[in-house]
């Protein structure tokens, strides 16, 4: 049994379709890559494992789990829900008022809250509690902003920090939630090309700890090396799907074939 399922995932807006019966599966510990041109549908599957978006019809299990729509149902009877994904959005969407750190804590608080709330701890217990918890989030989040290159930043507001320091805060904030799976949403392309290696570095070491994730990428080459599996999405379907080898070496759909000759020369 795969990691994740998905199948047959539709999603419109008005009457356009953007999604028509996507379906793919993924191991523990495998990178996905998703390509294709803008408009596509990339970015709208992956908003939509992220329930973003909501699917207008399909279903999505994690480890043998039903996540979809089961944990839709779940947020519209209890206001939360426990998700799968973690989601690092290609703008960063930091908060400017707060450090590198309180965004990264901000968001490890706000989720220890809600599992407070959930758990029927007393209001006295729960606040004693939650001030302990701040503290072992403070830790966490310093370690992961460590791992990320950043503890000579964690004092430092977005507006001091480089467009590539701000985007791996944001992986920071994502990896401090512990999902399941990390998602990408084009990590660099509100990047300097000369900050693009920054982040692609952390992203790759992120493989390496076996860490399952989904790319949304322009960049051919780092889905080339770093991608277990590649899936090429045209006009809201899964047009090609493969290793980085079968499918830049050996592009099977006249659509590929295109894609690759005009946007990386391959």
């Amino acid at each position: 049994m795969a990691f994740l399922e998905v199948k047959n995932i539709t999603k419109s807006f008005g009457k356009t379709e953007v999604l028509k019966n996507v379906g793919f599966e993924m191991e523990k510990g495998e990178i996905v890559a998703m390509i294709g041109s803008s408009g596509g549908g990339k970015t709208t599957l992956l908003r939509c494992l992220n329930f973003l978006e909501t699917p207008d019809s399909g279903s999505i299990k994690v480890d043998g789990k039903e996540v979809f729509p089961l944990a839709v149902e779940k947020k519209k009877k209890k206001g939360s829900a426990n998700l799968a994904f973690g989601l690092v959005f290609q703008s960063f969407n930091l908060f400017p008022q707060y450090t590198a750190l309180q965004n990264v804590t901000l968001a490890m608080n706000v989720q220890s809250e809600k599992e407070l709330k959930n758990s029927g701890v007393k209001f006295f217990e729960s606040k004693k509690r939650m001030r302990e918890i701040s503290r072992e989030n403070e830790k966490t989040a310093i370690e992961i902003l460590t791992r990320v290159g950043l503890l000579d930043k964690i004092g430092n507001y977005p507006c001091e920090l480089s467009g590539g320091q701000c985007q791996r805060v944001a992986i920071a904030r994502a990896l401090a939630l512990s999902p399941d799976i990390l998602c990408f949403d084009e990590p660099t392309s509100a990047l300097d090309p000369e900050l693009t290696g920054e982040v692609l570095r952390v992203i790759k070491d992120l493989g390496k700890d076996g860490r399952t994730m989904i790319i949304v990428t322009h960049e051919m080459e780092f889905a080339r090396s770093v991608a277990d599996k590649v899936l090429f999405i045209a006009d809201g379907e899964i047009a090609e799907q493969g290793s980085p080898e079968e499918l830049f070496e050996n592009p099977k759909s006249e659509k590929l074939k295109a894609f690759l000759n005009r946007d990386t020369g391959y």
